[in-house]
This record gives C-alpha cells, structure tokens and sequence, in this order.
C-alpha cells in the first residue's frame, strides 16, 4: 500500500511514493528519474510519452508537444500530426502515463494520489486541471496541493522548523516561477497573503538565451539552413539540446563548450558562467522583485523569514542562490535535487491519510533518494568584493522583468490542505486550533478594485459567450478578530471514462487562523507610522507649492478680477488653450526614435468585436517575421510595470479579436497597451542606453 505524489512540471515530470512513513522519488525514465513533459503522436495514432516520445521528436517535430504547460487553459488547440489536441487533454495523458509507470515499477496501484499545480492558478485552470484527471480514467481519490505547499512540506521533513515560523517559497523551474509566503502551524503550513507569479520565465527561457548566444557566434550561419530539409531540422534540434547541457553544466564548472554539427558548419563555441550569469540576470531580478511582492502581501518582513527554500531545476545555478541571499539577507536553503522537492513533498500528503508520520529528529532524512539541504548564508556587508545586486550588465538578456501574475482575491484558489488532511465530506470536523497572535490586521475589502499593476497576466481565458460565476464576498467576521477561509480539497473518487462521478468537495468554512488556507498576515512593523507622518509632510508642501505656482501665474491662468470690473479680456493674439501633455510611458520621444529598431503606438482601441493597435515602426531597412526575423512583442498593462504575457506582431496595424486569446489573456481588462522590440529568440532588443525602452504604451480607447 502507497500514495503517490506527482509534480507535471513545464519540462519535466516528477512522482514519489510514500510508504512506511517515508517519501521516496519513483524512477520514471532508464537515464534520469525525472522525465520530459513530452507527448509525441506516432503515424499509427498511437502515442509516446518522457523519454522516447522526446528522442523521436527531434526527427518529427510536427508530431511533437513540449512545454504544453505553458498552453494550460489556452483554447487554441495544438496540433500533432494535423490532429488538434488541447493543453489539458495532453497533461491528462501524461498524468495517466505517469501513474501507469509508477503502479507498473510498484506491483500496483495508489491508495491515495496529490497532484501539485502553481500557486497562482485560479479557479479556471485548477477545474480544467480536475477535468484532465477525470477524462484520464483514474479510478482512485485524487486530492491537489500547490506547488509551494509541497515544497515546505518536504523542507520540513528535513530541517526542523518551530511552529509559527516563516518561510518563503522560490520556485524556478523550466517553464514558470512562483514566490509564496507560508507560516508553519501545529498541522502543516498555511499560505500568507497572495503568491506571484510569472507565466513565462524559467529554464527554457534561460536556454534560449544560451541558443541566442550560440547564434550569434555562428554569424548567420543557421539563417542559410533549409527550413524544411529533415537532416537541418534534427541538426538544430540537436544543437539546442547541447545548449540545455552545457548551461546545466555550468552549475557545476566554470566554462563549457558547445558542439555544433550543422550541414554547413562543424565548431565549437564557447560559453562561461559568467556570460551565462549576464543573459539571465535581468531576468532574476525580476524573480526577486516578485518574491519581494509576495512578502509585501503577507506584510511580512524579509527579515522575519526562518529561510528561503529555493525549488525548482533552474534554482542549481550558482547565481540564483548568491542573489537571493543577497538581496534578502537571509539564509538559503538548497537541496541538491530541487526538482524533486515538490513531488516527494506531495507525496507526503498523499500518504498522510494512511500513515500519518512526524517529521524527523533534528539530523535525519525522512525521505530516500533525496539530498541533504544545504543552507546558504548571505554574504557579508563587510568583504571588498562587489556585491552581488550590482546592477545587471547582461548582453543577450532573457528579457526584461517579466510583470508578475498575482491573483486578485482571498478567493484565487482553493488549496489542499499542508499536514495531516481534513476530515471526509460528512464526518466531524476536528476542532481549530487557536494560535496566539497579535490583534489581526484589518480585513481587505473583497471587492476593492486591483491596481492594473497587480493584475494578474496568468488570469485564464475565458470561454466566449459563457463568462464564469463570480463568487460572492466572503461574509464578514465579527471583529477584531480576522477570519480565514478553510477549504478543505477536493477529492474525486473517479470512475471510468464515460461514468466518472462529479468531483465532491465539503464546503467551505470560515475560520480563525490556523485554517489550511490563507490567513491574516502578521501585525505591521510600527515603522510604518513614521512613514504616514512623512507622507503628510509632503503632501502639505506639495499643496503649498501648487497654490504659490497658481498665484504666480494667475494673470496668464485668468484667475485675476479686477476689482471693479469682471474678467479681463486676453490681449490681442495671445494664445489659446495649451494641447494636453500626454503621460511620459506615452510619449514618442526622441530617445525612442534614436534607436535603430523602435516602435511608436499611435493610438489602440476596440471597435466591434476588433482589438486594433496602430503603430509607426523602423525595422533597420529589414522585413520583420514573428518567425526567424525582428518582430514585436504587444502586451497590456499600466505603463509602468514591465512585460509579462505578450503576443508577437509582425502585421501593421496589429488587429485581433476581442473573443481571442491574444485579447482575453494577454490586454483583458488593462488600462494601456505597450509594445516592445523583440529579435528572432523572442528576447527583447537593447536600447541604446542598455534598457529596453524601444517602444511605448498608449491609453486603450473603448469605441463600442
């Protein structure tokens, strides 16, 4: 008997087993334990999953889906040999291969199976995720966590932490990254304010940072290749796999060297850490302002963290540990396999049912196959050398700080529970304990409207025509004390295809802290009111200075009456009313226009059932291509937050469907919409002065 925990990673999926008490990695593949998120679509309809479908898709790359993760909720389906499949159907396959393989290797299958999902899915892409499980035919209870949860949980099976402790969760994998903040309570962890997140930043991006670099050493060469000659196409496929090889390498070794065996070109091409630190440190940095969001939502205070744990593969690199510890100062914990934490971490609440178990004596692992934590220290203020929070000069970044998906609501998701499980629809609940705290911080508002810089960009499509219900505010708790939503899993008990029953959930219940899902942040650090009186002061000066400016120019505003008569009149041939100034994100500056590729948005607005950008452009004299050449990356926002999800543009005026996904997804309800040069790896280009001001944002206009 055994319960599987099992993490659908971007890249790579990850299970283990709990049994006895103890968590332990379930080898799914002959050369790793961890296999490729790949699904590959044999000539005979047949499929092949991780490994082989992985191999043969270098030769058959139409017949291939990789990173569909990333697709989640996207109703644009993929094709595979022509035949259309959507993300969730795809991800369903793979789960149910996954369980296969595991009850092959085991003699059986799980009492009890824990999917993980990212913190901030919301409602739409967690139901579509429980509708994967249902239409894979899984015929046992399957229960979800959140990818963060997990990783504490495994955290905690290995160093001991003491109940009321912080913890904060960096999750950087292939595809995605998650920051979240959790406290540990006498049953598990419970998630502080909101998690962010960023959609599209994680490994794959890191090597196609690493390909760009390869690319432009080779000087054009890969541009005289035949696009659709076979040998060509495996040729790069192979040449992008050394890539991911040789950055792994480098968490290891200081410089690494790249084959390349292309039908035109046969060499090597070099590549160090340090120039490997440069292309992605933009983009960490970006990471760590996200992570630095999700401490402001819990209001808590970098400080007051026990520890960062850092999850995820692309977390091994050297300089992810020395930033955040950094910038931070605060002690990092690494395990030398992250990109299992989350799996053996689910598979602990997995098991919990069966056999609940403590954590370990203080120097015991409780989980096999499984790595020691190290801790990182930050850096001493005191050494001479550089700090690591320099300010980034990377050539060939990744991309400029992606905006983070933050959810908007107490309400975003529904977490499984960290600890031992709640009670079973229809049994007695087991009595909360009351944690002792400070007085609670005063509630938020449930339907206080979201800064668009707080927009969630990882907010799902929407179906066209069928809007979801809006879930109605919480009711109000009695005061002082803050309430906290406690929503117990969902737990199915499938049935076959075709008669699987609907998913039964106990109702939500709310709850003093100490709940499983979000609860009310620690009390504010007092410094807090030095702030307000500083920014009294200020305002007072800013008014004493508005009416001094009014005086001054009273006689030019026509504010000045003389006494005896009205107004008086304007002489002859002064001038008119002054044309607004528009905001700066807004301007078409010369600073823009002295870069050799720029684009200018001339104005945006939807008309109908249109979404139409229109733009002035200078593409250096060549042709743009989403595909191989310079093309534009168009993304919504509030002009001052950097990109998140984009799409790419190479058509002028850029028009779209309001029912799209392009709309729905990527501009939704943002007030502006931005545009940006982007060169053929999908990185964004420099501008002159080494930023990314190639482009700028303009108010999108409602015509309907």
């Amino acid at each position: 008997m055994y319960a599987l925990g099992v993490d659908l990673g971007t890249t790579f999926t990850a299970a283990a087993t709990w049994r006895a008490g103890h968590a332990e990695i379930a080898s799914l593949g002959s050369r790793a334990a961890a296999v490729p998120s790949v699904v590959l679509l044999r000539e005979d309809e047949t499929f092949l999953t991780g490994e082989p479908a992985n191999r043969r898709g270098l030769t058959e790359p139409h017949r291939v889906a990789r990173e569909f993760k990333r697709r989640f909720g996207d109703t644009t389906p993929i094709l595979l040999g022509g035949v259309p499949y959507s993300a969730e159907a795809l991800m369903g396959r793979l789960l149910r291969w996954t369980l296969d393989e595991v009850a092959t290797r085991e003699g059986g299958a799980p009492r009890a199976i824990t999917v993980s999902h990212p913190a901030n899915w919301g409602p739409y892409k967690t139901d579509l995720l429980r509708q994967a499980v249902r239409l894979s035919g899984i015929e046992d209870p399957v229960s979800f966590t959140t990818e963060p949860e997990a990783a504490a949980v495994f955290y905690a099976s290995q160093q001991r932490i003491d109940t009321g402790a912080v913890v904060a969760v960096y999750d950087l994998g292939g595809g995605t990254f998650d920051a979240a903040v959790l406290r540990k309570t006498a049953t598990g962890f419970e998630i502080l304010g909101q998690p962010e997140g960023i959609e599209r930043l994680g490994g794959i991006d890191f090597d196609a940072a690493v390909f760009h670099h390869v690319v432009q050493a080779l000087g054009g060469k890969l541009d005289e290749l035949d696009e659709d000659d076979p040998s060509a196409i495996a040729a790069v496929s192979r040449l992008r796999e050394e890539c991911v090889a040789a950055k792994e390498a480098l968490s290891a070794d200081t410089d690494a060297s790249i084959p390349v065996l292309l039908p035109n070109v046969s060499t090597e091409v070099r590549l160090t850490r340090g120039e490997l630190e440069s292309m992605v440190r933009p983009a960490l940095y970006g990471s760590i302002e996200a992570l630095r969001r999700a401490l402001r939502s819990a209001a808590v205070e970098a400080e007051q963290l026990h520890s960062v744990l850092l999850v995820g593969g692309s977390s091994r690199m050297p300089i992810v540990a020395q930033l955040v510890a950094a910038e931070l100062n605060r002690p990092v914990a690494v395990d030398a396999h992250p990109k299992h934490a989350v799996a053996l971490g689910a598979a602990r609440l997995a098991g919990a049912p069966l056999a609940p178990a403590s954590g370990p004596a203080p120097g015991t692992a409780a989980a096999r196959g499984s790595a020691t934590v190290t801790i990182h220290h930050p850096p001493t203020r005191s050494s001479g050398s550089a700090p690591v929070s320099a300010p980034p000069q990377a050539s060939s970044p990744v991309s400029a700080p992606p905006q983070a998906s933050s959810p908007a609501g107490p309400s975003r998701t529904a977490h499984a529970p960290v600890g031992p499980p709640p009670a079973m629809p229809g049994a007695p609940a087991a009595p909360q304990q009351q944690m002792p705290s400070a007085p609670a911080a005063p509630p938020q508002t449930p339907n206080a409207p979201i800064s668009p810089a707080a927009r969630p960009v990882s907010s799902p499509p929407r179906p066209a025509g069928n809007p979801p219900p809006r879930q109605a505010p919480p009711p109000r708790a009695p005061q002082p004390e803050q309430a906290t939503m406690r929503m117990p899993p969902t737990v199915f008990a499938t049935g076959r295809a075709g008669s699987a029953p609907a998913p039964t959930s106990p109702a939500p219940t709310w709850s003093r802290p100490g709940g499983y899902d979000y609860a009310p942040p620690p009390p504010a650090p007092p410094r807090r009111g030095g702030r307000t009186v500083l920014l009294s002061i200020i305002a007072v000066l800013v008014v004493a200075l508005a009416g001094a400016a009014l005086w001054v120019n009273r006689d030019r505003l026509g504010l000045n009456n003389n006494a005896g008569g009205g107004p008086t009149t304007p002489a002859t041939g002064a001038a008119g009313p002054t044309a607004p100034v528009l905001p700066a994100a807004e301007q078409c500056t010369d600073a823009i226009q002295a870069n050799p590729r720029w684009v200018c948005i001339t104005q945006a607005f939807v008309d109908k059932e249109k979404f139409v950008v229109e733009y002035q452009v200078e593409w250096a004299g060549q042709t743009p291509r989403n595909t191989g050449g310079f093309h534009l990356h168009i993304y919504g926002g509030d002009g001052q937050s950097p990109q998140g999800r984009f799409y790419v543009e190479d058509k002028q005026p850029s028009v779209r469907s309001v029912t799209g996904n392009n709309y729905r997804d990527i501009i939704g309800d943002s007030p502006k919409v931005c545009a940006r040069i982007s060169d053929a790896a999908d990185v964004l280009v420099k501008d002159t002065e080494g930023g990314f001001n190639t482009g700028n944002c303009v108010t999108i206009q409602d015509r309907r």
